[in-house]
């Protein structure tokens, strides 16, 4: 049994959702806000996400999260847990699980060994204070 190709019209909509998870992947995103930006019902946009883009919506807004804070880890001297935070999640328990499983080490690790290559690091409170990061720590 094959899956039924998604509709052509629905496309820009699966988009938008993309999109959202894109720009906002710090924000809490769930289901039914991504159904919610693509204007379908949360199962068939789930079905429709995952037919054209070969992943869940979860699995992308993951990927997603994991990638900028790879791109924190290695340009900057912002702490692993300021990371987890900064991408996200609200568990550091789970950022390091989902990073290592994504990236194959964890995130101190990762960070060590970029540390050791010797590229001088963003300092923090520039990545706080410039807006370099997409989101603001609590205070």
């Amino acid at each position: 049994m094959s899956a039924r190709p998604v509709p052509e019209d629905l496309l820009p909509h699966l988009r938008r959702a993309r999109d959202l998870a894109d720009r906002n992947y710090a924000e809490p995103l769930d289901l039914d806000s991504l159904a919610a930006a693509a204007g379908v019902s949360k199962y068939h946009f789930l079905r429709c996400f995952a037919a054209t883009y070969g992943k869940t919506p979860a699995v992308y807004l993951a990927e997603r999260r994991i990638e900028r804070a790879q791109d924190l880890l290695r340009s900057s001297n912002v702490t692993v847990t300021e990371t987890c935070m900064l991408v996200g999640y609200t568990s550091l328990g789970s950022f390091s699980g989902k990073f290592t499983e994504l990236v194959g080490m964890s995130p101190s690790e990762y960070q060590a060994k970029f540390a050791a290559e010797g590229t001088p690091p963003i300092p923090g409170c520039y990545v706080f204070m410039h807006g370099l990061s997409d989101r603001k720590l609590p205070d």
